[in-house]
């Protein structure tokens, strides 16, 4: 698939940021236990306020306040399933946009099954996973080896068929991501390999378009593209004296607080077309 002509006319990733730092928009997160402290930091830092309530009890009255909800289903239980789907509800009345990270969707009928069961049960704004999690969504041959991408097909098709099959935006991430909605299709070619090393980077990544999505409410195909590309510049500036996945990890925290609104918009590398996925 060809990438259409470089430009950001479409997107303001540094308008976005100070809009979230100027509200601090709450973000509330039903994760897994192995990011559960990274994504609410990398929330946090990003200048967003993140809540991680999970419990059957108080997931709906948590989800009433929220500017955005981020599901991500990295340690499934099926009473997290059920958290999740009664949380999504709740925010589905009030307005707020839902996220939903499908982690290791295709690797165990469990995860694959809990997937269509939120996208059946919760209107979601935005689905962002890596090539074999989204293809697993909509029925298309990949390969998986536990959470991780091994093969699937052209990502920039893949999101597109994925936005068309879920009714939604979806964002294919990996060495290029690929966002593709009703209101169009992009590419953000930011970031470094190096994030590859760094166990949860994904899932901050989804933290993020959850950040951008309590700002964007109507154009999700915006607040995927914008947190993309910024989570993208901030890597690209942590790896910068970077001794090792350690140090990076920490750098990637001080590098997303650090983003400046008065150059970001310069750093970021999207490419847009206009055209919706038909």
């Amino acid at each position: 698939m060809p990438m259409p002509a470089p430009t950001t006319q479409h997107f303001s990733p540094a308008a976005s940021l100070s809009a979230i730092r100027a509200g601090h928009p709450l973000i509330h997160q039903i994760t897994n236990y192995v990011v559960m402290n990274e994504t609410a930091n990398i929330t946090l830092a990003l200048g967003a306020s993140p809540v991680m309530a999970h419990a059957l009890a108080e997931v709906e009255e948590m989800a009433g306040y929220a500017g955005a909800l981020v599901l991500n289903i990295g340690t499934l239980s099926p009473e997290w399933v059920d958290a999740m789907v009664l949380a999504g509800r709740a925010v589905n009345r009030h307005g707020a946009p839902v996220v939903l990270d499908p982690v290791g969707a295709g690797a165990t009928r469990m995860r694959t099954q809990a997937c269509h069961r939120i996208l059946a049960e919760v209107a979601v704004a935005i689905v962002r996973g890596n090539a074999a999690e989204v293809a697993a969504l909509i029925g298309e041959h990949a390969e998986i080896r536990g959470v991780d991408s091994v093969s699937a097909g052209d990502p920039g098709a893949l999101a597109s068929a994925a936005a068309r099959a879920l009714g939604c935006t979806v964002a294919v991430t990996g060495a290029v991501d690929h966002i593709a909605g009703p209101g169009g299709s992009a590419a953000v070619s930011n970031g470094v390999a190096i994030l590859g090393q760094v166990t949860g980077t994904g899932c901050m990544s989804t933290a993020l378009c959850g950040c951008f999505a309590a700002v964007n409410r109507d154009d999700p195909l915006r607040a995927a593209t914008e947190a993309l590309a910024a989570f993208g510049v901030a890597a690209e500036h942590a790896a910068v004296g970077a001794r090792g996945p350690g140090s990076f990890h920490v750098n990637l925290y001080d590098c997303v607080a650090g983003l400046d609104p008065e150059t970001l918009d310069s750093e970021v590398r999207i490419a847009v077309s206009d055209a919706a996925p038909a």
